[in-house]
């Protein structure tokens, strides 16, 4: 999976030191930036998730995201088992901007359709909301907090 020649190389993460640059991104974004409890940023899942790593031409990472299905994300899709959810969605401070989190986006929508998903789920950060609306994702539920910052659900239908 790729974001064009001059955007970044965006894969799924299935070697060992993928998945440490996945948690590095995550620990800067979340953990660093946003004051994330560490203890809470990782969990359970992270074993078995789909990770996804956006680097650079050299190398350097710039995103990651990662995406849960069946008893994984039940808690957050209503329990269909045809619904994904798309998490721990992170860029760089340095890529932000430069499209890096859309091709993020749609490598785990990619994802979902080859795994036989309909749907993707994520629970946005407010101010996120306008990226991922100009995705296509729509907004339901209440607002609530996630790690004290404030949410919204949104869901996209999938296109095969």
């Amino acid at each position: 999976m790729s974001a064009g020649p001059a955007g970044p190389t965006v894969r799924i993460a299935e070697d060992p030191a993928d998945l440490e640059a996945c948690f590095a991104v995550r620990k800067e974004v979340f953990v660093r930036e946003q004051g994330v409890p560490e203890d809470i940023e990782y969990d359970a899942w992270d074993a078995t998730a789909v990770h996804v790593l956006a680097v650079r031409s050299d190398g350097v990472p710039l995103g990651t995201g990662r995406l849960l299905m069946g008893e994984q994300a039940a808690e957050r899709t209503g329990g269909d088992p045809l619904v994904g959810s798309l998490g721990r969605l992170a860029v760089t401070r340095e890529a932000r901007g430069l499209g890096v989190g859309a091709a993020l986006v749609r490598a785990i929508e990619d994802a979902a359709r080859a795994r036989g998903l309909t749907a993707v789920d994520l629970h946005a950060q407010t101010h996120a909301l306008g990226f991922y609306e100009r995705l296509g994702y729509e907004v339901y539920g209440p607002l609530f907090p996630d790690a004290g910052i404030p949410h919204r659900a949104m869901r996209r239908t999938l296109r095969p």
